[in-house]
């Protein structure tokens, strides 16, 4: 049966899983869809079109799929959907979709979203991430799988952030971040790879020094970006880790920290 504080506003066509706790004074709009086994905090506000997957916890006082802060959105339908398995601190702001977005905004699996985090609209956020307190994700930003931001960071809008990578705090992040490396700084400038994310993931020590090849090619040796690319596609091999980060490179419209 679901627990459901007597304090609690829930609109009659919001629909919730049997077994979804909501604590007092929790409101929960019309549209919003929480899956089995969700925890909604005391004073949390939640509004539709949102569904949230089961076994997500969102705390106190965080506001769910509000409208998106765009100053070109007119009321146009939009929506905001949230995967499994995600822990979603106090305050945290996470607003709907744009029409020049696609509509959506998308949070992915097993995530861990700290205190104060805001995720802006259209953003599509993989699985895996950590967020730290404070950090700010403007509207269409893309997060890969495994994304680590310290606290503070600053993602300016329509910049990607690679699979795996890492940035220290009040990084303030202007361009693409390619994935498993780690930047620091305002602007953010690269200092190495994610050797602890990559350990973690279970790369073995090749795969981490071809990934660390990579890095020097298109860092370190004074080549001009195409060139760079071009010089880790051609030592490749087939590794799907690095052909993977090629394609970054290659489909970056914003260009890469430097």
């Amino acid at each position: 049966m679901t627990a459901v504080h007597p304090t609690a506003v829930i609109d009659p066509a919001a629909r919730l899983a049997a077994d979804v706790e909501v604590g007092p004074y929790a409101v929960i709009g019309p549209g919003v869809e929480i899956a089995a086994g969700c925890v909604i905090g005391p004073h949390a506000v939640i509004r539709g079109p949102t569904v949230i997957g089961s076994g997500t916890h969102v705390f106190q006082f965080a506001s769910i799929g509000e409208v998106p802060q765009d100053k070109k959105y007119a009321g146009e339908d939009s929506a905001l959907e949230i995967g499994c398995n995600n822990t979603i601190r106090e305050f945290v702001t996470i607003n709907r979709g744009t029409r020049d977005g696609g509509g959506v905004t998308r949070i992915g699996d097993d995530n861990w979203i700290m205190a104060y985090v805001h995720i802006a609209h259209d953003c599509l956020v993989g699985n895996g991430v950590v967020f730290a307190n404070g950090a700010s994700l403007a509207g269409h930003v893309l997060a890969g799988d495994g994304v680590t931001l310290g606290g503070f960071t600053l993602v300016h809008q329509f910049c990607r952030l690679g699979e795996g990578c890492f940035t220290s705090m009040g990084s303030c992040i202007r361009r693409d971040v390619p994935p498993w490396v780690m930047v620091a700084g305002d602007p953010a400038i690269p200092h190495g790879t994610n050797s602890e994310g990559l350990r973690r993931r279970g790369l073995d020590g090749e795969e981490q020094r071809r990934l660390r090849a990579a890095y020097r090619t298109l860092y370190k040796r004074g080549l001009r970006l195409q060139e760079a690319i071009d010089a880790i596609a051609a030592d490749a091999d087939d590794d799907p880790l690095i052909e993977r980060f090629v394609a970054f490179l290659r489909e970056s419209p914003r260009g890469i920290v430097r």
